[in-house]
């Protein structure tokens, strides 16, 4: 029988299809990042025990993107998550859902759609200077954790959370200004088209780590990844020696449960591992 991983697998690769689709019709250039690029060069797919999908475009190509996508998705059962189309959702980035199923993560209770997902990153110019690089981060993560708090985003489930009463409008209003002013900051270097690096602000790693230069997110090559076929940066051994070291070496075991979700419905089913 199938392992919960393995389902949440099979639906990414459906999500992952449809992005790829709606690129290919955009002429959108988009590449795999973080683990999904590890995945596809060390595995030619997921690696096993990862369930997640991260994709990114240059902004300019993710604001086309979150444009045109809706219009495109009408009809399907996917659902383009961002901080406008949902308004309980707190993140920065775009998530892709599968709307015929439901997801329960780990260490993250919250009341924005739920579902299978990949998620959309979109990569910002930032500046040469260091001292730069920190303020804007810093502001970037000011506003990130008040929005976190102000649409209820927990680690744990609390009884006490359904007893809340929704969000009234002045609480929604206070969060679409955050979320506004979030994207200024993200946003503030776009137009010093001199500024040859771009981040992506919301990544998990150590800021250097994942500092990208707009050559090497424009250079970009095919791979497989399981059945489909996907672009990443032509540079990807680089840039996955900046960020994990000797890339193809295996982790130890015990570090081999880099897993978000937990619980998920699907086909009328509950699976949990």
């Amino acid at each position: 029988m199938p392992q919960l991983i393995d389902r949440i697998h099979q639906v990414e690769l459906g999500n992952l299809e449809q992005f790829i689709h709606l690129c290919d019709d955009l002429h959108l250039p988009y590449f795999l990042m973080g683990g999904s690029l590890l995945g596809a060069i060390r595995h030619q797919g997921f690696i096993p025990w990862d369930d997640d999908v991260d994709v990114g475009l240059l902004r300019a190509d993710y604001d086309q993107f979150l444009a045109a996508a809706p219009t495109a998705l009408a009809g399907t059962h996917y659902f383009l998550q961002t901080p406008a189309s949902d308004e309980n959702y707190a993140l920065s980035y775009a998530k892709l859902l599968d709307r015929n199923t439901y997801i329960e993560e780990k260490n993250n209770v919250n009341n924005a759609r739920k579902g299978i997902f990949i998620d959309i990153f979109p990569l910002d110019r930032i500046p040469d200077d260091l001292t730069a690089q920190r303020e804007q981060l810093t502001k970037f993560q000011i506003l990130n954790t008040r929005l976190l708090f102000q649409l209820r985003y927990h680690l744990v489930d609390n009884p006490l959370r359904k007893l809340q009463n929704p969000l009234n409008v002045d609480q929604l209003a206070e969060a679409h200004s955050l979320k506004a002013e979030r994207q200024a900051v993200m946003t503030q270097y776009q137009s010093q088209s001199q500024l040859t690096q771009v981040k992506n602000l919301a990544s998990q790693y150590s800021y250097t780590k994942e500092v990208l230069t707009v050559a090497e997110v424009t250079n970009l090559t095919t791979v497989p990844f399981e059945h489909l076929t996907v672009q990443v940066p032509a540079d990807y051994a680089n840039i996955l020696t900046r960020m994990y070291g000797n890339y193809l070496q295996l982790p130890p075991e015990n570090q081999r449960t880099e897993k978000h979700l937990e619980r998920v419905i699907m086909d009328n089913q509950v699976f949990t591992d």
